[in-house]
């Protein structure tokens, strides 16, 4: 069997040959292109959801020696709230913080969650590529359908959101909120990451084989993966990689366990 170091090598190889590059660049147009329309559709609905604020003031002057009092109310609507709240340098940094600080987290997380849904369309085409130039005795049976892959991404997504609300708590604890806001997106990663490649190649039993026996191996390797993959514009161009890397080891495994059976 290879060595850690053998497949890196062989998986890196791999990955920088005409076809894999080729590959590559799907992921990085299309998660580009889907994050590009939903940015303008979620700035276009949240400029309308700041809905109307009114802001009400206060002026005192004194005529003749008799203090009059005038109040003004004024009704902002729309992105016109977000104007006003930068014209003070308080709510400005603020704002500002708010924005940059929750839309780069937002729009990170969010480039590895379509990646990660975009390449499950291409990981069948990449593994039979690793097939044929290194396992062409291992055939992939798999065991997937298109029903079962769609009730586990949905499942598996419910249960990222879960972990974020039930997570909310150490989100104000300095380094554990580091720990609690990748845990979430970390285990759809490894679930999809996973499952893709596993139900491409292998039988259900052999995939729950390789489960049982490999679990800490595999869930190092993803998440190595997924440490990787929080490095901005790393996932568009390596998601073809982690499929590269992974299929190595599946391929292995299952080779293993046939020549044990035969």
């Amino acid at each position: 069997m290879k060595s850690e170091v053998e497949l890196l090598k062989l998986s890196i190889k791999d990955f920088f040959t005409a076809k894999m590059l080729r590959y590559s660049i799907a992921p990085f147009i299309f998660t580009m292109l889907i994050m590009y329309l939903l940015f303008f559709t979620f700035a276009g609905l949240g400029l309308d959801q700041l809905g109307t604020m009114d802001v009400q003031s206060t002026q005192t002057t004194m005529e003749n020696g008799i203090p009059h009092t005038e109040s003004t109310s004024t009704q902002l609507e729309g992105s016109s709230i977000a104007t006003y709240l930068m014209s003070f340098a308080a709510t400005s940094w603020l704002v500002g913080f708010f924005v940059y600080t929750v839309g780069a987290f937002f729009v990170l997380y969010l480039s590895i969650f379509v990646a990660l849904l975009v390449i499950g369309f291409m990981t069948p085409m990449v593994l039979k590529e690793i097939q044929a130039r290194h396992y062409p005795d291992v055939e992939m049976i798999g065991h997937s359908n298109l029903l079962e892959a769609l009730f586990l991404t949905l499942k598996w997504a419910l249960g990222m959101l879960l972990l974020f609300l039930v997570l909310i708590p150490t989100y104000f604890i300095p380094l554990l909120n580091i720990v609690a806001l990748n845990l979430p997106l970390y285990y759809f990663f490894h679930k999809m990451m996973s499952y893709d490649i596993a139900s491409t190649i292998c039988t259900r039993e052999e995939s729950k084989k390789i489960k049982f026996f490999s679990a800490n191996q595999i869930r190092l390797k993803t998440l190595a993966l997924y440490l990787l993959s929080l490095i901005p514009f790393v996932i568009f161009f390596a998601a073809i990689f982690f499929v590269i890397y992974l299929g190595h080891t599946y391929f292995v495994q299952t080779r293993a366990m046939r020549n044990e059976r035969d």
